[in-house]
C-alpha cells in the first residue's frame, strides 16, 4: 500500500493544504529531488481524474484502463485511499461526496479510519527510515510498490518515450513480476544516482539502503553506510577491491587465508590482484589463521605492494571464522586495507560482535555479505558495508558501469517490510537456539554411532561429525541427495584441485590433511526444528541403507571369490 502511495503519489502529491499529504511530500524530498516527484504527481493527478469521472459518471470509459491503474484503484478501493476524511483536499473531498452514491457515508468513515492508520505507517517510514516495529501485510506493501512505480515515466498515462531506454516490457507477465519497475536502479556513471525517468524506483533504492543499515543496527553490526549492488557476493568482493586499488594502484597481492571456496578465489583473479594463500593451522579440531606467517609474508613481500587482507568470518567447521580481529590490528598497524567476506554472518549475533571489536580495536575497511543467504531473498544482490569509510562506498557507486536490475532491491524491499524489526530479531534469536539445539543433537547422534562430534566452539554457524567408523564414508553423500537432504557436506581427505592455477591438497578441507574424513553441516538464517528433525530421522534410514548396501556388497565379494577358488 506504501508502494501505491508513492507510486502515484498520493502521499506525494501538490499541497492542497492536506497537512498529511505536504508532510508526506516534505520527507520524499530528503531521497529524491523535488523536480522528479512534481512531474510524477502530474501524472497520479491524471489518474485521479479518471477515477474521479468513473465515480461520477458511472460509465465505461472511453479508453480502457491500463492493468496497473486498475489493480491500483482495487487497491485504493480496498484501503479507501480515495476515500479519506476531507482534510480541505478538494480531490478526495469530491471523492468523498460521490462514494456516498453507492455506500452509506458510515460505513466510508470507518474505512477512512483504516486509511489514516496507513498514511501513519507511511509518514513513520519516510521520516525516520527504519524498520517498523511490526511487519507490513501483503496488501499494504504490494500497494505502496504500485505507488512507487507509478512515479516512473514508463508507468506516465501520457508518455511518450523517443529514447533508447524508454522502460518498456512486451510481456505482461515480465511486467507484473518486477511490480512494473523496468528502468533499474542508477545511472550510467553512478549506480546510486537518482533516475530523472524514474524517481519511484530511486525513491526505493535508497529506502531499502535505510531499511539495510537498520538491520544491520538490528544484528550487531552498526554500519555507517552500504550499498546494495545487483550482482551476488563474488563479483561484489571483486568491485571492492578495484575500488581499493585506484586509491592504491601500484599493490598487487591479496593476502587470503585458505578458505576452499572457488568464488573466493576468482573474486581476486578477476579484479587483476593476485593471491598469497595463507594456509590454515590446526588448533585442537579447529582450523584457525595463521598470524605469524601473514605477518612475515606481510614483510616478506613489502606493504606498498600489497593490496589487502581479504578474511572470512561465515565458513564451515572444522574451519572457524579468521581471527579478524588480530587481522584488523595488524592492518591497522601496517595501513593496509581489511576487507572482510561475511557471506553468510549476518545472522550471527557473535560474528557481528567479532567485527565490531575488529572495528574497535584496529582497521576495517569494508565487508560484504550475500542477501539471499542473510535475508532468505532469491539470489542477485549483495550488500557492500562499511564502518566509517564511507568514501569507499562512493567509489564503488561511481565505478559500477551502467545501470543495474532493480530485482534484488524490490526482493529485499518486500522481505524487510514483512518482516519488520521485530520479526527479523524473532528470526536471528530463533537461528542462535536452533544452532545449539542441532549442535547437541549432533553430538548425541555421532556418540551413539561410535563417532564424536569435532570441538568447533569458535564457529557459531556450522559444527562437523567425524565419519571414522563407515566404510567408503564417502559413498554417503549419494544417500544424502537421494533422500533430500541439502547442505550437509562429507568432505574428503586427500582431494587435489587446481583453481584459477593454483593447486591445493586437501581441497574441501580448507587445509592440507585434516586427518580424517567428516561430515559438517550448519544452522543457517532461516532454518527450522522441523527441518533438523527430518535431517536426523533420514540420517539415520541412510545408515541403514549404507550398511545393507556394504553387506551385501561383501557377500558379492565373497561368492566370486569362492567361485573363482573352486575353479
Amino acid at each position: 500500500t506504501f508502494l501505491n502511495e508513492l507510486t502515484l503519489t498520493i502521499c506525494l502529491s501538490v499541497r492542497n493544504n492536506f497537512d498529511m499529504d505536504a508532510e508526506l511530500f516534505d520527507l520524499a524530498k530528503q531521497f529524491i529531488p523535488k523536480g522528479y516527484v512534481d512531474q510524477a504527481a502530474q501524472s497520479k493527478n491524471q489518474r485521479q481524474k479518471l477515477y474521479r469521472n468513473l465515480l461520477q459518471h458511472k460509465k465505461l470509459p472511453e479508453t480502457g484502463w491500463d492493468d496497473l491503474t486498475i489493480e491500483t484503484f482495487l487497491n485504493e478501493l480496498t484501503l479507501t485511499i480515495c476515500l479519506s476524511v476531507r482534510n480541505n483536499f478538494d480531490m478526495d473531498a469530491e471523492l468523498f461526496d460521490l462514494a456516498k452514491q453507492f455506500i452509506p457515508k458510515g460505513y466510508v468513515d470507518q474505512a477512512a479510519q483504516s486509511k489514516n492508520q496507513r498514511q501513519k505507517l507511511y509518514r513513520n517510514l519516510l521520516q525516520h527510515k527504519k524498520l517498523p516495529e511490526t511487519g507490513w501485510d501483503d496488501l499494504t506493501i504490494e500497494t505502496f510498490l504500485n505507488e512507487l512505480t507509478m512515479m516512473d515515466s514508463n508507468n506516465f498515462l501520457e508518455n511518450v518515450g523517443l529514447g533508447e531506454r524508454e522502460g518498456r516490457v512486451y510481456s505482461s507477465l515480465v511486467a507484473k513480476r518486477n511490480y512494473q519497475f523496468s528502468h533499474g536502479i542508477g545511472k550510467s556513471g553512478d549506480i546510486l544516482a537518482d533516475q530523472p525517468k524514474a524517481p519511484g524506483s530511486s525513491l526505493l533504492q535508497k529506502l531499502t539502503h535505510h531499511l539495510a543499515l537498520d538491520a544491520f543496527r538490528i544484528a550487531g553490526l552498526r554500519a555507517t553506510s552500504c550499498i546494495i549492488l545487483p550482482c551476488a557476493t563474488g563479483l561484489s568482493i571483486t568491485m571492492t577491491l578495484l575500488a581499493l586499488k585506484s586509491q592504491k594502484p601500484d599493490a598487487k597481492y591479496v593476502l587470503w587465508p585458505r578458505i576452499d571456496q572457488k568464488t573466493c578465489l576468482k573474486c581476486i583473479i578477476t579484479a587483476g590482484l593476485i593471491p598469497i594463500v595463507i594456509e590454515n593451522i590446526k588448533e585442537g579440531d579447529e582450523l584457525r589463521t595463521d598470524m605469524t606467517t601473514m605477518e612475515n609474508r606481510m614483510k616478506e613481500i613489502g606493504i606498498p605492494n600489497i593490496l589487502c587482507v581479504l578474511a572470512t568470518t561465515s565458513c564451515f567447521a572444522p574451519r572457524t571464522p579468521d581471527k579478524v580481529v588480530d587481522i584488523a590490528k595488524l592492518c591497522k598497524e601496517n595501513n593496509v586495507f581489511h576487507v572482510i567476506n561475511n557471506a553468510y554472518g549476518v545472522g550471527s549475533y557473535k560474528i557481528s560482535e567479532m567485527i565490531s571489536d575488529a572495528h574497535r580495536m584496529g582497521r576495517i575497511d569494508a565487508i560484504i555479505q550475500s542477501t539471499d543467504k542473510n535475508f532468505m531473498v532469491p539470489v542477485g544482490t549483495a550488500i557492500v558495508v562499511s564502518l566509517g569509510k564511507d568514501d569507499l562506498i562512493n567509489r564503488i557507486s561511481t565505478l559500477y558501469p551502467g545501470r543495474g536490475s532493480s530485482s534484488g532491491i524490490i526482493d529485499l524491499f518486500i522481505t524487510l517490510m514483512s518482516m519488520g524489526s521485530r520479526g527479523y530479531k524473532a528470526l536471528l534469536d530463533e537461528r542462535k537456539a536452533i544452532f545449539v539445539e542441532f549442535r547437541d543433537q549432533m553430538k548425541n547422534f555421532a556418540e551413539k554411532i561410535g563417532e564424536r562430534l569435532l570441538e568447533t566452539k569458535n564457529n557459531p554457524i556450522s559444527f562437523a561429525m567425524t565419519l571414522d567408523t563407515f566404510e567408503d564414508p564417502m559413498s554417503l553423500a549419494g544417500y544424502f541427495f537421494a533422500r533430500q537432504v541439502s547442505g550437509s557436506r562429507i568432505v574428503p581427505r586427500h582431494e587435489k584441485k587446481t583453481i584459477c592455477g593454483i593447486e591445493f591438497q586437501g581441497y574441501g578441507s580448507h587445509v592440507t590433511d585434516y586427518g580424517s574424513i567428516y561430515l559438517n553441516a550448519a544452522a543457517s538464517f532461516g532454518i527450522t526444528r522441523e527441518e533438523v528433525k527430518i535431517f536426523f530421522q533420514r540420517f539415520e534410514k541412510i545408515i541403514k541403507a549404507h550398511k545393507k548396501a556394504k553387506s551385501k556388497s561383501s557377500d558379492v565379494q565373497l561368492e566370486s571369490q569362492l567361485e573363482k577358488h573352486s575353479t
